[in-house]
Formats: structure tokens, C-alpha cells, sequence
């Protein structure tokens, strides 16, 4: 984690994170440093190398093709092409850019979404003679 304490909005001190975040980040810190070595391994024995490219490839490229079968039918298609395209971008500079370009695309399309919900809320609320409820301010991380 980039910062020990988070600022508490409520009060002017800061606070420690969670048990279970630290945790979290250290969990993750280790995966990250085995998966590294292992992957810098492999690249070091150009067959290994090339068969572990190709098996991102299929697996990658499979999980796009399902996606993309699923996008017509109820369900998570469209997640599922992300998380294809994500597994891609490990290996492939070209699928890190799509990847990239779509998650964008994705976090406008939340926003608008949100926008929408918000402008409906607010509508029904002055139609029914509410006030609108209060805004909640969230604080981002740094890091985020």
C-alpha cells in the first residue's frame, strides 16, 4: 500500500486501515512476486516461453469468443470479453491497448449510466415533493 493511514472524512485524524486490507495487501504483494519470478523463469527457455504465449493466446482468445457468444444472451458477456481481453494483455501489447480502450470505454458508459439514474431520482423526488437525499462525498485513494 502506497499510504499507512487513510484521512477519516469525519474527523481531522487519520486512520489505521483495516486488519483484513493489510492482509489483503500483503497477500497480494506475495502473489505478485511469485507470479514475477515465475514468469521471468519461463521467459528465460524461449520453447517454454513460446508454448506459455500460446496457451495465454487460446485461453485468452477463447474466453473473448465466449464473451462474444454470450453478449446476445442474458448474462455477463460483454464482463466476460474484458476478463478474455484482460487475460490476453499479460502476454500481448496489442491486447493491452483493446483492453485498455474498452475498460475506458466501460467506466464512461458507468458514469452516464449513473448520471441517468441520479437525474431519474431526482426527478420522482421533486414530483413526489421531496428534497432530494443529501450527496455523500467519497474520498479517493491516492493510489487508485
Amino acid at each position: 500500500m502506497s499510504h499507512t493511514f487513510q484521512q477519516d472524512p469525519q474527523s481531522a485524524e487519520p486512520t489505521r486501515p483495516s486488519t483484513t486490507r493489510r492482509v489483503g495487501a500483503a497477500l497480494g504483494r506475495a502473489t505478485r512476486s511469485a507470479a514475477h519470478g515465475t514468469r521471468e523463469t519461463i521467459r528465460r527457455n524461449p520453447t517454454v516461453d513460446k508454448a506459455y504465449r500460446a496457451g495465454v493466446g487460446v485461453v485468452g482468445g477463447g474466453t473473448v469468443a465466449l464473451g462474444v457468444v454470450m453478449i446476445p444472451l442474458p448474462g455477463p458477456g460483454a464482463l466476460v470479453v474484458l476478463g478474455g481481453l484482460g487475460i490476453l494483455s499479460t502476454e500481448f501489447d496489442g491486447a493491452k491497448a483493446v483492453s485498455s480502450k474498452a475498460n475506458d470505454v466501460v467506466k464512461k458508459g458507468v458514469d452516464v449510466a449513473r448520471q441517468a439514474r441520479d437525474r431519474r431520482r431526482a426527478a420522482k423526488d421533486a414530483a413526489a415533493g421531496r428534497s432530494p437525499e443529501p450527496e455523500v462525498w467519497v474520498q479517493k485513494r491516492a493510489d487508485a
